[in-house]
């Protein structure tokens, strides 16, 4: 046994709250930031490198325990918070210096290896600072945890209100003037007056840098920018708005006039139309335009040759939702159309005032247009408590591109593409009411639009009707040659909420042949006799399972539609082409990929520490504590990031995943991470055996009634739901909360020699399992995902036992 180390004090206490808040905001700002410099699957995989500094720090602690010697804790907890400070601002620095490939050849190995090490520098130090500081205070482990994560649980909600008033390389230099104020406080524990000196103008230097820099972006001209997004120099946007969740630009010469934008533009489209139209992209891929309109709908005309609009051509005089109404064009397809209304959906608040305040006048302020309403929302969730129906709801080329607000927890998940959200926009269409559908459309294997139609049919089927072909229609518009990496085509499918008429085809028909689309399905013939075996319903098992890629239905439980590539097929090296989409199957890859690099990290954390230390630290009986924290690591990913991916869909609104749900783990984990300090004052009782059986009997309760309480409550108001969300957050986080402090606590009081690599291995394997709750998710279930964290906490029970043994001689 050791003798107490001296007791970590307020200054101690209020470093780690800084430096928790600080390490997550730089976490998720980074897979916002990589979103827009790499592709979304590229950004997964480097966070989830990255973090793996932390445990690289943890493990440095263990193997130089000389070095971190008690009597230098408190100076070097100070140094590595200020390295983190000063790292976090040079491997951003660095990150934009270094050339991207997004190619998988071996050319782009190299910089982006480099890239992964830059970016980890800043978790290294974080790792050391927040281990010394959870591993060198045996009696206070429980309170020291809590800050930790009442640290990081503030820090979500920190990051979302600072990207609303500031550029994210501005939220860099804040999150770096935080980690200095860390090492502030650390300082003044430990009396060490030249770091805290220095701590200090590091905080004045980097905050004001952060406060010119972010009033500068507001008139859009900062002089420390993105200068090189998805591997290519980025000309100098007309406008840039950050916020948690996306990064839009807009490009372009507003006085030119220009060819109408538009995917699925008829080749009969006058040649001489011209428009001014300017560039909207989101997070440097997704683009939406935004076209100059002076009052004059006869101006639009232009936009009656998109097969996107064919639903408007079927359905005339009608009420309009228009899903993800980005620049406003789909909204001026209705207004050319004129019809009564339009209700304009758009998730993203800043493509909505940069359309309709920052380009107002040039867009003709559509928001002011009598019969025109935009609402701030996600078009899934604001449809399901709207109580008006609709006679057209529009879904035009919908994606997911960017990785979500939540970073490195969550790979594209899209609630629009699910059999329960197409049930809510069954419900909300009137009694003669479509719904319209357009995806890319690729000659060969159009796959999305099969998966699409296969999405259609079973909605169709579950809502009761006999025959679903009789209630859908499909056209496509092809383009000329294209290469390997360009779609070919625009496909669009309708779906009528009763039995197309004869009236309704004769239109469609005649539609369809004036603008020289192929009708590919409709209800007495089909171009593509797939489309038909899909759209009679018989044979939907068999055509799902015998496709080359995966087309089966989404729903809330697997909800990413655009990942088609089934989890065997992911390394094969033949795989299916799919044009634009590519990328899409490459994320498959890389998760696969990511998944095997990670688990080699895994190991490498858990087997060289014990091989370089073999000699000099006797590791029998150590088995118990690896499995404990390793299952605790596992289990609490697993668990946690499968309930943000189902909550999220529940909530709606992708803010919400940080402001909401990591908030309220993180903080809930915190207190219970508390009250394992207060109520359990000794570890050698039978309540710390309780305690941590609780876990995943909580965490089974909430697992088998959570579901059909969600769907219960779908279509309840915001505050309702946001209440309830927490109310199935809290007390699952309560119990999480308590399992790592008094597993350190009995490590700290039988092998406090062991307790630095215990804290590694927890992170390491908590690296490990927010990939892995990815890889399950996508190829089985988010459910399952979230069963298998509650069998990692019966494993953690039966090691306790273990653990428990320890105790009990090292007390005798």
């Amino acid at each position: 046994m050791t003798s107490e180390p001296q007791l970590a004090t307020r200054g101690t206490f209020a470093g780690l709250f800084l430096v928790a808040l600080a390490t997550l905001m730089y976490e998720i700002l980074l897979t916002r930031i990589f979103s827009v410099t790499m592709w979304y699957h590229f950004a997964f995989m480097a966070i989830s490198i990255a973090l793996f500094g932390m445990t690289v720090g943890a493990v440095v602690v263990y193997l130089r325990p000389a070095f971190f010697s008690a009597d230098r804790t408190p100076r070097l907890m100070a140094l590595s918070a200020m390295g983190f400070s000063v790292t976090s601002v040079l491997s951003f620095l660095g990150h934009l210096a270094i050339p991207f490939h997004p190619d998988l050849k071996w050319s782009g190995v190299l910089p982006l290896a480099l890239n992964y090490t830059v970016i980890s520098l800043p978790f290294v130090l974080s790792g050391i600072c927040v281990c010394l500081s959870l591993t060198r205070f045996p009696s206070q482990v429980g309170r020291l945890y809590a800050a930790d994560l009442v640290g990081a649980a503030l820090g979500c909600i920190l990051l979302v209100l600072a990207l609303r008033v500031a550029d994210a390389p501005s939220v860099v230099f804040i999150v770096a003037a935080l980690g200095a104020a860390s090492a502030v406080f650390y300082a003044g524990a430990c009396d060490a007056r030249g770091v805290q000196a220095l701590g200090v103008l590091l905080v004045l230097g980097l905050g004001g840098f952060a406060a010119n820099n972010a009033y500068l972006a507001s008139d859009q001209a900062a002089p420390l920018r993105l200068i090189r997004t998805k591997g290519s120099p980025e000309v100098k946007p007309l406008y840039e708005k950050w916020n948690s969740f996306s990064r839009i630009a807009v490009h372009g010469d507003p006085k030119e006039l220009v060819g109408p934008f538009g995917w699925g533009l008829s080749e009969t489209c006058p040649a001489e139309t011209k428009v001014n139209q300017l560039k909207l992209r989101i997070d440097a891929s997704a683009l939406t335009v935004l076209t100059g309109f002076d009052g004059d709908v006869n101006k639009l005309d232009f936009l009656k040759y998109d097969i996107v609009n064919l639903g408007h051509h079927m359905r005339p005089n009608s009420n309009v939702f228009v899903v993800g109404a980005g620049g406003g064009r789909d909204v001026l397809s209705a207004l050319a159309f004129k019809q009564k209304s339009v209700t304009a959906i758009e998730i993203n608040g800043n493509i909505i005032e940069t359309g309709t305040k920052v380009f107002g006048d040039f867009t003709g302020h559509l928001d002011r247009i009598p019969g025109v309403n935009f609402i701030n929302d996600e078009a899934r969730s604001y449809i399901s408590r709207s109580k008006d129906s609709c006679d057209i709801l529009q879904v035009s080329l919908i994606d997911t591109w960017a990785a979500t607000s939540s970073g490195a927890f969550v790979l594209s998940e899209n609630p629009l593409y699910t059999l329960e959200g197409w049930r809510i926009f069954l419900s909300r269409l009137s009694d003669n009411g479509i719904l319209t559908f357009s995806r890319w459309y690729f000659r060969d294997r159009p796959a999305e639009m099969y998966r699409l139609t296969v999405l259609a049919t079973q909605a169709l089927l579950d809502a009761g009707v006999k025959d679903p072909r009789q209630h859908l229609l499909i056209a496509r518009r092809m383009y000329g040659q294209t290469d390997s990496d360009t779609p070919d085509g625009v496909g669009t499918l309708i779906l009528s909420k009763k039995p197309f008429s004869a009236a309704d085809i004769a239109t469609f028909d005649r539609v369809t042949s004036e603008m020289k689309f192929q009708r590919m399905l409709m209800p007495s013939e089909a171009s593509d006799e797939m489309f038909a075996r899909i759209a009679n319903g018989r044979d939907l098992a068999e055509l799902e399972r015998t496709f080359s890629l995966n087309i089966s239905p989404p729903t809330d439980d697997n909800p990413f539609f655009f990942h088609m590539l089934r989890m065997g097929d992911a390394l094969r090296l033949q795989r299916p082409n799919q044009g634009a989409m590519t990328f899409n199957v490459k994320a498959m890859v890389i998760l696969a990929l990511l998944l095997a690099v990670v688990t080699v990290l895994t190991a490498l954390c858990i087997l060289l520490p014990l091989a370089l230390t073999a000699k000099s630290a006797p590791v029998r009986g150590a088995g118990g504590y690896l499995a404990y924290f390793a299952a605790i690591g596992l289990g609490f990913m697993l668990i946690e990031i499968s309930l943000m991916q189902r909550l999220t869909i529940f909530l709606g609104h992708p803010t919400y995943s940080l402001s909401v749900l990591l908030f309220t783990i993180l903080l809930a984990t915190g207190a219970g991470s508390q009250l394992s300090q207060s109520v359990l004052k000794n570890v050698d009782g039978k309540g710390v055996v309780v305690a941590v059986a609780m876990i995943p009997v909580v965490a089974l309760l909430i697992g088998l009634g959570g579901h059909p309480f969600i769907q219960r409550f779908e279509s309840a108001d915001t505050v309702t739901r946001i209440g309830l969300a927490v109310l199935l957050l809290v007390p699952l986080g309560l119990s999480l909360g308590m399992a790592f402090p008094l597993g350190m606590r009995i490590a700290l009081a039988t092998r406090p020699d062991l307790s630095p690599w215990l804290w590694g291995i927890n992170g390491a394997t908590s690296v490990l399992a927010s990939v892995l709750a990815v890889v399950i998710a996508i190829g089985f279930r988010i459910s399952a995902a979230y069963f298998c964290g509650v069998v990692c906490y019966v494993i953690a029970l039966l090691a306790l036992a273990a653990m428990r043994r320890n105790l009990t001689q090292a007390t005798d």
